[in-house]
């Protein structure tokens, strides 16, 4: 089990809840964080007992910060954490995809995840993590594989612990670069999952030894 107490949720929405859900079978205690007080106080009592709301734009609870919002809304809900965020690992799990799937929806040879990078205090480490699953895929269970890029290497360290506490393997793709290649094969999925696929009860999975596999 992870050393990990609390894990702080910025976001209401649907991966917030199963995240959250998965985090407090694993034994975690669970802050949910929203905009709407109102909306993140009716999630924690859904939840049950080890989930508390939180004060958004407050010191989050938990040094691992889980940022589970629309990727258009990003950048603002860091900002309006500011300083608050100083030392946290922030794990980002946005897609920037256009809504006509078109493409992403971020600069040059940048990611959604550099990007958040830019407006977080100094010592503040993001980790991109959790955006290549779907999440009604993620909600039934099963060792999924979660694939993590990270400068910070302390940063990795944890969020892998954290993860596998949830009974998901961690797998290391490189620095925070290589977020980029993780938002195309975010996308990539959902072209997956409509087309070939024909399903999104879809997840990828890496069979070592032998060779990447979609599973289903």
């Amino acid at each position: 089990m992870s050393t990990i107490n609390t894990i702080s949720i910025i976001g209401a929405g649907g991966m917030a809840t199963t995240i959250a859900g998965r985090s407090l079978k694993a034994g975690h205690a669970v802050e949910v964080i929203g905009r709407d007080a109102a909306k993140a106080q009716a999630l924690a009592d859904t939840l049950g007992v080890g989930a508390t709301a939180g004060t958004y734009g407050a010191e989050p609870v938990g040094d691992i910060v889980i940022l589970a919002v629309p990727h258009g809304s990003a950048a603002s809900a860091v900002a309006d954490f500011g300083s608050a965020l100083d030392g946290k690992v922030i794990i980002d799990i946005t897609n920037p995809i256009a809504r006509d799937l078109s493409g992403l929806e971020t600069p040059y040879r940048s990611s959604a995840a550099q990007e958040i990078a830019r407006h977080l205090p100094a010592s503040a480490h993001v980790v991109k993590a959790f955006n290549t699953l779907f999440g009604h895929v993620l909600d039934r269970g099963g060792r999924l594989d979660v694939f993590i890029a990270a400068d910070d290497f302390g940063a990795k360290a944890r969020v892998s612990a954290y993860v596998d506490s949830l009974g998901l393997r961690p797998l290391d793709v490189g620095g925070l670069h290589m977020a980029q290649t993780l938002e195309s094969l975010g996308l990539l999925m959902i072209g997956l999952a409509k087309n070939g696929a024909g399903t999104f009860d879809i997840a990828m999975h890496v069979d070592i030894g032998r060779s990447l596999a979609l599973s289903t």
